[in-house]
């Protein structure tokens, strides 16, 4: 593959693309004013413009009947005759390409130099791409808002579960328990304690989203209590 990208001629077709003489004309004469050959114009247009849009623009054509163009024959019995022949133009491009698309292409680009046409989204595959994103854009928007809508909900779940702070503060080992989350009759070791204390304080501390400062006073006041 390396040694075939060296050798350009092994991914190269010439293409002989006829057409007007008019139409010949104007694409040589950009073609030398952007200082490139026929080939690199239309290679400019085919690489870049999806073929779908290609298509949607005008195909110059062959040429008339009576439009032809004098050459010498250069070579065999006729050789130094005058031949009377279609106008050409002659492309290298990669295979696979046929004439008319070719023909379009450097006709596009002729529109585009004289800033007939611009290539916007209002184009049909350009349409076609926004409306995709659009689609997906929507899809997204509407798999956020149905999980904004279940934290939501938890998060009210959640807070129907914290315990309300006793007015009257901790006085007895069940306010403490009550607190801690745990049963009244329960009797935890001071390890078991602690683990219970980091879990809470990570919910009820105030820089947390459901904590704030009269939640964690108790759950302070309530592990000073139980490690006693």
């Amino acid at each position: 593959m390396i040694n075939e990208l060296e050798n350009n001629k092994i991914l190269k077709k010439s293409y002989t693309i006829t057409c007007s003489s008019n139409f010949r004309d104007r694409i040589l004469d950009l073609a030398l004013r952007r200082l490139i050959n026929v080939g690199d114009l239309a290679r400019s247009i085919l690489i870049v413009i999806p073929e779908n849009i290609i298509n949607t623009f005008e195909d110059p054509g062959e040429p008339e009947f009576n439009d032809r163009e004098k050459t010498i024959i250069k070579s065999g019995r006729s050789k130094g005759r005058p031949w009377s022949r279609k106008p050409r133009l002659q492309a290298r491009l990669s295979p696979g390409y046929n004439i008319i698309l070719i023909r379009r292409a450097l006709n596009l680009a002729l529109i585009l130099s004289y800033g007939e046409h611009v290539i916007t989204i209002k184009d049909r595959i350009m349409i076609d791409e926004d409306q995709r994103i659009r689609n997906q854009n929507k899809t997204i928007e509407l798999a956020y808002n149905k999980l904004e809508e279940k934290l939501e909900f938890r998060s009210k779940a959640f807070s129907l579960l914290l315990f309300k702070p006793l007015i009257h503060g901790i006085h007895t080992r069940q306010d403490a328990l009550y607190i801690m989350g745990l049963p009244p009759s329960d009797r935890p070791d001071l390890a078991t304690l602690r683990g219970r204390y980091r879990e809470l304080a990570t919910i009820y501390h105030p820089d947390g989203e459901l904590g704030n400062h009269d939640h964690m006073s108790q759950l302070n006041a309530a592990m000073d209590f139980l490690s006693k």
